[in-house]
């Protein structure tokens, strides 16, 4: 297959981490089960040794859940685990609205290239979870905590396994570096939050549902240009780590941009990405030729799953 592009790599292909055996994941279940923690408050009875008539000590209320999490999406310091949740409700959300494609094998298999792909970044404890959705658009997605979603249209496009994991791995960029978790920063939580704050939610699990609004639309709102050029050069480097053709990623931008730009499958993909052919000449530019001495990767055709 000819390289759609000579030069794709901007940083220096070196330091592959060295991470212990790991299982693969099977989407399944998991990514429709989300978490609903229900915040019971506790009893302020007096206590037994307080005689009658002594007033107690009043203590600070302790700061609400929903509170805590708010206050860290403003500041941008949310920790992992609500960037999990906030990643499970979005993740649940979109699979409301498109199911994934019944398939147990093909679940499994992205998976475990996924999932291999990004033990290759910084951030191996995220609980990573892949799927393919049903939809015939040609796109893919990530939501916060490594939740990560290839359209079947996309998906039946691909030629090989080192195109599906350099797919994957831009995606995996986007979490890795938090885009969409500082496009939710940067919006709905800082605009309310006079509003929100301590006053109109019952529970942190409504106040993520707030903040996120409909899953589908968060995902694919669309990022600013810097972050998706960023997430190709990341993909391009854990691609080539993980052992793939280091032009793999490349040679689907080069498929994708092949597409009449009127084909409804990719109106939203053009809509939210710059095009194909502009993200191929800024990898070209990034990079120069640090792809010469670059052992050359696999491109795994004969392990690749094929849709029935």
């Amino acid at each position: 297959m000819k390289r759609p592009v000579r030069t794709v790599l901007a940083l220096v292909l070196t330091g592959f981490l060295g991470l212990g055996p790991a299982q693969a994941l099977d989407l399944g279940s998991a990514l429709k089960s989300i978490l609903k923690e229900k915040i019971k408050p506790k009893d302020s009875q007096q206590t037994l040794d307080t005689p009658p008539g002594t007033q107690q000590q009043v203590q600070p209320a302790a700061e609400k859940p929903r509170d805590q999490l708010l206050k860290s999406l403003l500041a941008g310091s949310t920790s992992q685990a609500d960037e999990v949740r906030i990643g499970q409700r979005i993740a649940g959300n979109l699979l409301g609205a498109v199911p994934l494609v019944r398939d147990d094998g093909l679940q499994r298999y992205v998976n475990r290239v996924g999932l291999w792909v990004a033990l290759q970044g910084e951030r191996p404890d995220l609980p990573w979870r892949f799927g393919v959705i049903d939809s015939e658009d040609i796109n893919a997605f990530a939501a916060p905590g490594g939740y990560i979603f290839i359209t079947k249209g996309l998906y039946r496009r691909l030629n090989n396994e080192a195109e599906l994991a350099g797919v994957l791995a831009h995606e995996v960029g986007h979490v890795l570096r938090r885009h969409h978790l500082k496009l939710l920063q940067q919006s709905q939580a800082i605009a309310a939050v006079g509003s929100l704050l301590g006053s109109k939610f019952k529970s942190e699990d409504q106040l993520v549902q707030n903040i996120i609004g409909n899953g589908a639309e968060v995902v694919a709102r669309g990022l600013d240009k810097d972050a998706e050029y960023e997430a190709d050069r990341i993909g391009v480097v854990l691609t080539a780590r993980a052992g793939y053709d280091a032009y793999a990623l490349p040679a689907v931008l080069a498929d994708i941009g092949h597409v009449a730009q009127g084909d409804k499958r990719v109106s939203l993909l053009f809509k939210t990405h710059p095009h194909p052919e502009e993200r191929l000449g800024r990898l070209a530019e990034a990079v120069d030729s640090h792809l010469d001495d670059v052992p050359a990767g696999q491109s795994v055709a004969g392990r690749f799953y094929r849709l029935r």
